[in-house]
């Protein structure tokens, strides 16, 4: 058990509070253009010091700990994750605040090198890393009826407009098929000639376009 009086308490607590902030930077700085995201970071700080207390509570008391543990089975989140990487964040922040609970400075220390490593190699690295990245989804949603006539027509023009594109799902119902579409290396100004070339195609194809990063050409 460790000892641990109230200003040493509050030293932990406060390491616990800026490592959570430095997390939070991290996020926003390695996926602030996500659009789908739900800026889960603004949880990071509390989530720190909430975690770093109840560890450091447990650790003095083997009946409180498993407490806790059946307190917290009966905890649901409400919310859904919208990314895997708010996941990734979640755990980071929950072994930094272990890290903190019990003391371990040098395995705190080489946990946000290597988190820091990871996220210049995923965003920087080479091609062989981020080969099937997408810089967007195209969505086509036009009536049933005119998708089987006219399919081969809007697949020709998707293939030949994004030769590194790809087809990601169809949905077709009775009265409407929607085709999600991926690609790569779009010139933002080419996105009304493509929108009115699919119109060329047939006039009730509707056409949106989303981003998933803000790098484009």
């Amino acid at each position: 058990m460790i000892d641990i009086n109230i200003e040493k308490f509050i030293i932990v607590l406060l390491i616990s509070l800026l490592v959570s902030l430095l997390i939070s930077f991290l996020y926003l700085t390695f996926y602030r253009n996500k659009s789908t995201g739900s800026q889960i970071h603004r949880a990071f700080p509390l989530l720190g010091v909430s975690i770093t207390t109840i560890f450091i509570c447990i650790q003095f008391s083997l009946p409180l700990s498993l407490g806790l543990l059946g307190a917290l089975s009966i905890v649901r989140f409400r919310t859904p994750i919208k990314e895997p990487e708010e996941i990734g964040f979640i755990m980071l922040i929950v072994a930094a605040s272990i890290c903190c609970a019990t003391f371990n400075w040098v395995f705190l220390g080489v946990l946000l090198f290597v988190t820091f490593i990871g996220l210049i190699i995923l965003k920087y690295g080479p091609g062989l890393i981020i080969r099937n990245y997408h810089d967007g989804m195209l969505l086509i949603t036009l009536p049933t009826k005119e998708y089987k006539t006219f399919h081969k027509n809007i697949s020709g023009y998707l293939k030949n407009q994004f030769p590194k594109g790809e087809t990601e799902s169809i949905l077709e119902n009775e009265e409407e098929s929607i085709i999600s579409f991926s690609f790569s290396n779009i010139n933002k100004n080419s996105i009304p000639d493509i929108q009115s070339d699919l119109r060329e195609i047939s006039e009730n194809i509707k056409s949106n376009i989303f981003f998933n990063r803000t790098n484009t050409i």
